[in-house]
């Protein structure tokens, strides 16, 4: 095992879970590093179709990343809300299923969560007049 004499192991520290359909997950996990640093991984886990286990592809995203990732997110969710997509209703896919018992979602029942908007996030973190990075 190589991780099995180092005391942290990158463990989470914080974890959310986004159940996306019957195939698909994405996991933010905030990890700390040896130094008490830390950064996001994000992962999508999908099914896959022979049912013999997992696709994962992951994402690394260091602190001094954040800003201009969430800024970036904001602007490609927003452009394909207004310019791309204006008609289409988004807000009908806010809702989150409860697990059952077997950690199926149960869809009998919808929980609608809190969406807060990204682009708003954004302008309240970046109260700073420093342009950010271009990519």
């Amino acid at each position: 095992m190589p991780y099995e004499n180092n005391e942290k192991k990158n463990d989470s520290v914080y974890s959310k879970r986004i159940r996306a359909g019957k195939r698909r997950t994405y996991f933010f996990d905030v990890r700390a590093t040896r130094g008490n640093d830390y950064f996001l991984t994000i992962t999508e886990s999908r099914k896959r179709f022979d049912d013999n286990g997992y696709d994962r592809h992951k994402i690394f995203l260091y602190k001094e990343d954040f800003n201009k990732f969430i800024k970036a997110l904001g602007e490609a969710v927003d452009y394909v809300k207004t310019d791309l997509m204006p008609d289409f209703d988004f807000d009908a896919f806010n809702h989150e299923y409860p697990e059952n018992e077997n950690g199926e979602q149960d869809s009998r029942t919808i929980t609608d969560p809190v969406v807060e908007p990204i682009a708003s996030n954004i302008e309240a973190q970046n109260n700073s007049t420093e342009e950010v990075d271009k990519w």
